[in-house]
């Protein structure tokens, strides 16, 4: 097992840069997901630290040496792709067991007739299956290795793709993608056994999807890029409860977060459609902000709304999306037809709430986000007059 470390990793394809420099230190044994829109630079910069593509500027280094010059079977990593590239006319014994043959036998040991004269490659085939067989037991596989790819449902076939990389012992697991193909239900399961796999080897995983349900909940850490660059590096938790930008506040959280029009009027305070707010933000008056809040933050208010710590608005409901338990109301802002809003709701809250029907939400003001006009994060000050406040940094 191994740290990688990527010094200012730089890539372009023709007058189209694809990465811009980037820098990240991945722990032994950590589980990292890069994790951004389609487009942004991700699985090219894991085919670099494969070797499958070569950096137009920086270097990668697997526990503490470079591997800039190394070929891919010399730096000790495996890939596995979104696609599973398996042999569809060997058995899956024999896929799993590819990467050993093919790096213990001599070519002409691999070959049809000669290889029948080496008693040396039958001790060696003796040592690979009994790899194989223990890479297989792990994977539940044993009762498959027989059969060929075509007799496999999309979930085993997945598993047969990572036995194969697993067989070599790699430093570094590579994965692009590796459970896009599948259906939901499936993934969900993948997702599990791919961490549970993740504890039992302690390996280096670098994980790439551009599903952030499958960042959230895998990983030790994330790191969202867009293009090209890494926007925000840290624990699943610290990208959701204190993004860095609007940017990996949109991407971060299902629903997406909610995007309120906000001002700094006098005293640095924030003005929500008339109403002012307690919250201060380091700002001069007149400053367009947007206020982020979480679809959870969000409730029905009755009555008053609760005192100078909470923030309230009018909005009309539009729709429901029945989650089983829970439900997603989508309303539009009564006084603004272009605002929209999500919020998590419980079945009975759901069912108070009728179609058409004009309600008070509220939220907490120290659940909400602020993001000034170049999209970075403002920490507000707090209540009354704003005297200091600072950003937060692009990477935790």
């Amino acid at each position: 097992m191994a740290k990688v470390t990527l010094t200012s990793i730089a890539k372009s394809f023709g007058p189209t840069k694809v990465l811009g420099g980037v820098d990240l230190d991945i722990a032994d044994g950590e589980f990292l997901t890069l994790v951004g829109p389609s487009g942004c630079g991700k699985s090219t910069l894991i085919r670099i630290i494969a070797g499958l593509e070569h950096q137009d500027g920086g270097s990668v280094a697997i526990g503490g040496n470079r591997v800039d010059h190394l070929r891919p079977h010399e730096r000790r990593v495996a890939v596995v792709f979104q696609s599973y590239a398996l042999y569809p006319h060997m058995s899956v014994g024999a896929n799993i067991a590819l990467p050993l043959t093919m790096s213990r036998l001599q070519l002409w040991q691999r070959l049809p007739l000669l290889r029948l004269l080496s008693a040396q490659r039958r001790s060696v085939m003796r040592g690979i299956e009994s790899d194989v067989a223990a890479v297989a037991s792990q994977l539940q596989l044993a009762h498959l290795l027989d059969r060929k790819p075509a007799q496999l449902s999309g979930g085993q076939r997945q598993r047969v793709a990572l036995g194969r990389a697993m067989v070599r012992n790699p430093d570094v697991f590579l994965m692009d993608e590796p459970l896009s193909n599948l259906d939901a239900k499936l993934r969900v399961h993948m997702r599990t056994e791919l961490a549970e796999l993740h504890k039992r080897l302690g390996a280096t995983f670098i994980y790439v999807t551009h599903d952030q349900v499958e960042a959230m909940t895998m990983s030790d850490r994330v790191a969202m890029m867009d293009s090209g660059s890494v926007l925000q590096l840290g624990t699943p938790s610290q990208l959701y409860e204190k993004p860095a930008s609007l940017k990996v506040a949109q991407f971060i959280g299902s629903p997406a977060i909610n995007l309120l029009p906000a001002v700094v009027i006098a005293g640095g305070r924030l003005e929500l459609f008339g109403r002012p707010l307690a919250l201060t933000v380091p700002l001069a008056q007149g400053q367009a902000v947007a206020l982020g809040i979480r679809s959870e933050a969000l409730s029905l208010v009755h009555g008053e709304s609760g005192g100078s710590d909470r923030a309230s608005f009018s909005a009309r409901l539009r729709r429901k999306e029945n989650l089983g338990s829970e439900y997603i109301l989508h309303f539009d802002h009564a006084g603004h037809d272009a605002v929209s809003v999500t919020m998590r709701a419980t079945p009975a809250v759901a069912a108070s709430v009728n179609e058409a029907s004009e309600v008070t939400l509220g939220f907490d003001e120290a659940a909400a986000h602020v993001f000034a006009a170049d999209d970075d994060r403002i920490e507000p000050c707090g209540q009354g007059v704003a005297t200091a406040a600072s950003v937060v940094p692009l990477r935790a």
